[in-house]
């Protein structure tokens, strides 16, 4: 079975085309990166116009949303498993659109980090019910093609949405990246509504009740090779959060760049996307574990050098941009293939598993992001440890979740 031919078609009929659904999913996926990243070169604003003199406080911003974007996907995945994904995705964007504009009015930075929090709780059926889509039209190593082009597309946020944010501070005050976001999730909003078919088949819905999402909890929780793979994919979020968390400080106070941070940080950002392309292409010949374990590998490697050439003083932008460039170019090999190893023995519960995923994901990330963030000291020091801790932390999980065996083929059926 190894080596078969990937299905170019989705499973049952969806009624739009392939690309336009990957395009949709992946849009969905998007406003969660918009959110964060397009916010990176307005902090220092946001925390001189709110009387925020702390400027590790300023992370906050990010933090709220993080929070917020956590917890709620424990009840979009069994509420979309019971109504359908259609209808909780809108209700949840339609909160997200509501709290992007009212942070535009936001009078102090407790309000604003409210209304941030709210809008992480709009955008967390975002992400639950996106991967959930995928999966119940995709399966095996099908699912990890689509997954790695969702994230190609999202992690062209991350290059685009800093520009966007340095663009607006040029020529504008930060309330009206407030504006942009929420305008750029309507028109995402419309699109959904319009064109985005049910995926979830009638046979396929569970119960809504406490024993039915406690089972479903049950189910995810005590499959051992979903579980390790969320719990190191956590990590390896985690290490991207702190990056995000740390990245304005660190091009910006450390290596002097000023307004030209948000192109570094976009190029960063690039290879991230090109290495998801680069799997979408590969992921049917080698499979999903033989490329990720090896991007784990090199991501630890990568890591490994960048903290011991920060403990021996200085490390020059050039060499720090170099190092750090190469480890994101493995992420795009893990994430999206993390993912879908973690997914794929719970296709029957796709929604909870989609939101425990999340939920441990995201707010597990966003704590391990913050920490790193907040042990920020004027060096790139805390930064390059954290990412080894969590690069070793991350193999641990894999190697407890194969027994032991890295490179294993597997290929499942499709469905």
């Amino acid at each position: 079975m190894d080596g078969s031919p990937l299905p170019k078609v989705a499973a049952r009929p969806l009624g739009i085309a392939r690309w336009e659904f990957i395009a949709l999913v992946a849009s969905l996926m998007a406003l969660n990166a918009l959110a964060i990243d397009i916010m990176l070169p307005g902090l220092q604003q946001i925390g001189a116009s709110l009387g925020v003199e702390n400027e590790n406080h300023r992370q906050y911003v990010i933090t709220a949303y993080v929070l917020g974007f956590g917890a709620p996907q424990l009840l979009y995945g069994p509420i979309s498993d019971r109504l359908g994904r259609r209808g909780p995705l809108l209700v949840g964007m339609v909160v997200y659109v509501a709290a992007a504009v009212a942070a535009s009015f936001a009078p102090s930075f407790e309000m604003l980090l409210a209304l941030r929090f709210l809008q992480g709780l709009g955008a967390a059926g975002t992400r639950v019910i996106a991967v959930s889509l995928v999966r119940d039209v995709f399966g095996g190593r099908a699912m990890a093609e689509v997954m790695s082009l969702v994230f190609m597309v999202f992690m062209i946020v991350p290059v685009v949405a800093p520009l966007l944010g340095q663009g607006v501070m040029l020529f504008s005050e930060w309330p009206m990246i407030f504006v942009l976001i929420a305008t750029i999730a309507a028109v995402a909003t419309l699109w959904t509504f319009l064109r985005l078919p049910e995926t979830l088949a009638p046979d396929r819905r569970r119960p809504f009740s406490v024993a039915s999402v406690l089972d479903g909890f049950r189910i995810v929780l005590s499959n051992r090779v979903a579980l390790c793979y969320t719990l190191a994919s956590t990590l390896v979020f985690g290490g991207l959060f702190g990056f995000i968390n740390s990245a304005q400080q660190i091009y910006v106070g450390i290596y002097g760049l000023g307004v030209w941070f948000p192109v570094l940080f976009a190029a960063v950002a690039g290879m991230m996307a090109v290495s998801s392309f680069a799997n979408a292409r590969l992921v049917g010949r080698f499979g999903m574990r033989r490329l990720s374990h090896g991007a784990l590998l090199g991501f630890l490697a990568v890591n490994l050098a960048a903290f011991a050439l920060a403990l021996a003083g200085p490390v020059p932008l050039a060499v720090f941009a170099t190092l750090f460039t190469l480890a994101m170019l493995q992420f795009g090999w893990i994430g999206s293939n993390f993912n879908a190893i973690a997914m794929e023995p719970l296709g029957h519960v796709a929604g909870t598993a989609s939101a425990v995923q999340g939920f441990v994901q995201t707010l597990g990330g966003g704590l391990i992001g913050a920490a790193i963030g907040q042990a920020f000291d004027g060096t790139v020091v805390p930064f390059t440890a954290g990412f080894c801790l969590l690069a070793f932390g991350a193999l641990t999980l894999v190697l407890i979740g194969e027994k032991g065996r890295l490179f294993r083929t597997y290929n499942p059926p499709t469905r």
